[in-house]
């Protein structure tokens, strides 16, 4: 493969007044290189990636990137403008500007790019050098790291040799959220830029639903200090002991990034810790000292859900596209194994449905056993998948899944309690611990809770398929409350995992309760899209960028793309949100709306009952929420008044912000 960068991808004097003019020239120098082969293809898929979120940075630097199938190869080109282009940042133009262009598929490249671009340009030596080079050939060395940026020697200038700056506090960290996808992203950058403001160096491993790449070793063992930004367990957290240490949930590390990084240095001033590591489950190693039964319990629940989401998603949506190809009674059609016409839609409708009914399986036994796992790592995952088992075969559903995980956890942790000889010991996680605890477990499920828990799903689906009028909606509006209450947290999943528990054994009332679920769930970040757009003047910049890609979010029921407003006004915002959630919510239940898909958005309205009447319900929760928070801020403190004749100050009208 070839250098990253040479000089022929270098512009020490790039003249264009626009980010799309300053992409085109650097793109036309990869067209050049034979680095990308189609330059308008390339610059619309630059131009879509821009459109999502500004790729501006503090200390002017612009960072437009993107994969795309017109990339031969991971390249990266250098323009430095005199006159600054802006690309969105908050401080202003940027007048170093990096084009980064990774191949289709190379997520790998693009992020390693991106991710050692980043550490480079938190160095004001480095980004000083670049603004100060002549050469374009010692400009791309120093980009590639084959040269190192300094001073000129003392001989050259005739000045006293410069005292080496003193090293900058290092922290790692670690973020994930339940799903893996948007919180832990976001918090993600907001350290990142945190630390960047803070002159510390930030390096951070997310944990998310693409897997995830451990910290080198050496940059832990040299690290300062440690934050946590999590609501499931830090995997493999032994590698972080014995450094100044803070543990937060995933949200703090969005909104309160700053603080934790000054927590941590604090710690390290005083020589604060954290204890060694220890064999203990996932969760408890978490567990702050001061954390008592409900923080534990509500983080070994979250582990469970976050473990199920991907059953639900793939499951629910396999078995909402076969009704919409085969219509509903597709349920009955003969096993594909024995029967498939390869002509016939009917037979590919059913082999989606069987497909999607298997993955729907192992939603009880899934999430089981990892809150097993959650609570006492592996050995807790075989009686909790046995347990979860059972819950299905004794009719007892989702709710004997959670009560099965807990039973097992629980087994597990006091069998892991009993002193053994030492020769014992070797046998225990893989022979004893299994077999003792799935038979307690078992017994439990089978003789015990199973019976009743299962009178009380039945009791609860009964319910739910008789709920009419006043009693539905009142349901209806409490399930929106909840969906935007904490977007994204414990108790939109609470909400949300209820609705998804309804759909293994769905009946008219379970489907109304899913319909009302994600339509609340739709109405935060729609809110704040739509409310940006009518009154951007309320809202700074970098929200009203945000909006912008709140409108699809908010389409694709991802309910955490109004976390951004939220973090940053949340006694407005979440108010807001939640009187919208539950006007959609209670509107979806009194129009009869019905949903056989999980997730999806709009763009599962073909599988809605009455979808007219849900798209109204959205609009008019969206616009419920929306004028409350243009409300809310505009109520905001304004500037005393002043005298008639006093001159108007510079940004006179703009609402002050809170």
């Amino acid at each position: 493969m070839s250098e990253l960068i040479t000089a022929e991808l270098v512009d020490l004097d790039l003249s264009a007044e626009t980010k799309d003019a300053a992409a085109r020239a650097l793109a036309e120098r990869m067209v050049a290189a034979g680095r990308v082969t189609d330059l308008a293809g390339f610059l619309a898929d630059v131009a879509a990636r821009e459109a999502q979120m500004p790729t501006g940075l503090d200390g002017g630097i612009g960072i437009p990137h993107c994969r795309s199938t017109h990339v031969t190869e991971p390249t990266l080109a250098f323009g430095r403008s005199a006159a600054g282009i802006d690309f969105g940042a908050p401080d202003g133009p940027a007048d170093l500007i990096f084009l980064i262009a990774a191949p289709a598929g190379g997520d790998a490249d693009h992020l390693s790019i991106l991710s050692t671009l980043a550490r480079q340009l938190m160095d004001e030596t480095f980004t000083g050098a670049l603004r100060s080079a002549t050469e374009a050939e010692r400009t791309a060395a120093l980009i590639r790291g084959d040269e190192a940026p300094g001073e000129p020697a003392p001989e050259q200038t005739g000045a006293e040799p410069a005292q080496p700056a003193p090293a900058p506090f290092r922290i790692v960290a670690v973020t994930s959220c339940p799903t893996g996808i948007a919180h832990t992203y976001m918090a993600a950058e907001s350290l990142e830029q945190a630390g960047k403001a803070a002159g510390v160096e930030v390096a951070v491993e997310t944990q998310g639903s693409a897997g995830f790449q451990r910290l080198d070793p050496q940059l832990v063992a040299d690290a300062d200090g440690v934050i946590f930004a999590h609501d499931v367990e830090v995997r493999d957290k032994e590698r972080f002991a014995g450094k100044p240490t803070v543990d937060v949930g995933v949200k703090a590390g969005i909104g309160r990034a700053a603080e934790l990084i000054a927590e941590v240095r604090r710690k390290a001033a005083v020589g604060e810790v954290s204890a060694p590591a220890r064999a203990a489950a996932p969760m408890d190693k978490d567990a702050e000292p001061g954390d008592g039964f409900a923080t534990r319990l509500r983080t070994w629940l979250m582990t469970g859900v976050s473990y199920m989401v991907p059953f639900v998603a793939a499951g629910g949506l396999l078995i909402a596209l076969a009704f919409a190809i085969g219509g509903y009674t597709i349920n009955k059609a003969p096993s594909v194994a024995d029967h498939f016409l390869w002509t016939e839609s009917t037979s590919w409708a059913a082999l989606l449905f069987q497909i999607g009914t298997v993955a729907f399986g192992f939603l009880v036994p899934v999430l089981a056993g990892f809150i097993a796992y959650g609570m006492a790592d592996r050995p807790g995952l075989v009686p909790g998948f046995v347990g979860g088992a059972i819950a299905l075969t004794v009719n007892a559903g989702f709710l004997g899944g959670l009560i099965a995980g807990l039973l097992a956890g629980a087994v597990v942790t006091a069998i892991q309690r009993v002193r053994i000889p030492a020769p014992l010991r070797g046998i225990m996680p893989v022979v004893v611990i299994p077999l003792l605890s799935s038979v307690v477990v078992g017994f439990l499920m089978f003789l015990v809770v199973g019976k009743p828990i299962a009178a009380l799903q039945k009791g609860l689906t009964d319910w739910l398929s008789g709920l009419t009028g006043a009693n539905a909606v009142i349901l209806g509006a409490l399930l929106g409350l909840m969906m935007c209450f904490d977007l994204g947290g414990p108790l939109n999943k609470v909400a949300y995992a209820f609705a998804v528990g309804g759909l293994a054994n769905p009946n008219a009332g379970s489907l109304k309760v899913m319909a009302a679920v994600m339509a609340a769930g739709m109405v935060p970040p729609l809110a704040m899209a739509l409310a940006t757009t009518v009154r951007g003047r309320l809202f700074t910049k970098a929200e009203r960028e945000n909006g912008k890609a709140a409108w699809v979010l908010g389409a694709s029921f991802i309910t955490e793309g109004a976390i951004p407003f939220a973090a940053a006004d949340p006694l407005r915002v979440i108010p807001s949100a939640m009187a919208g959630g539950a006007v959609t919510g209670a509107l979806s239940m009194a129009f009869g709306c019905t949903l056989r898909a999980p997730h999806g958005g709009i763009f599962v309205v073909p599988l809605i009952g009455q979808p007219l009447l849900y798209l109204l319900a959205i609009a008019a929760g969206t616009g419920v929420s929306t004028a409350l928070v243009i409300l809310l801020k505009g109520l905001r403190k304004r500037p005393h008044p002043r005298p008639a004749d006093s001159p108007a100050p510079d940004g006179a009208g703009v609402t002050v912000a809170a």
